[in-house]
């Protein structure tokens, strides 16, 4: 299972928000044209970014603009806001045969581990702000 590209796409938005604002219009199609993606779609994600208070959108082709510093965002934010992944990470197969010694055991012995993998990527993620990218 991957997690699809609306957080690596909403990662490069924010980025080229920061890296650009005050010497361009940060229209939907400048920014696409940086990502490589339709302006609808970055547009989709701003409204995302907009909902979660990551980043704000002139009315009009005012463009998007920064709403509070690189240093309070994290990856995990981006990550929360953009719903890259409902609920948990990994998905179960739905029916393990509870007859059998495996399919009867096999939550009780996979899920900590899975749960703790997603948990580790999740603490990665908060760790990473995007001022920390920027400078990079």
């Amino acid at each position: 299972m991957k997690i699809t590209s609306r957080f690596t796409v909403a990662v490069h938005t924010l980025l080229a928000i920061y890296s650009f604002s005050g010497t361009h219009k940060l229209t939907s199609e400048f920014l696409a044209s940086s990502i490589g993606v339709n302006p609808v779609v970055v547009r989709r994600t701003l409204q995302s970014l907009k909902a979660a208070g990551l980043a704000e959108v002139k009315p009009g082709t005012g463009g998007a603009v920064p709403v509070k510093p690189a240093s309070e965002i994290t990856l995990y934010d981006v990550y929360s806001a953009v719903d890259c992944v409902d609920g948990d990470l990994f998905n179960f197969h739905d029916s393990p045969n509870p007859d059998c010694p495996v399919g009867r055991s096999i939550h009780r012995v996979l899920d900590p581990h899975l749960k703790s993998a997603q948990a580790a990527m999740e603490n990665e993620l908060k760790r990473v702000t995007l001022d920390g990218l920027l400078e990079k």
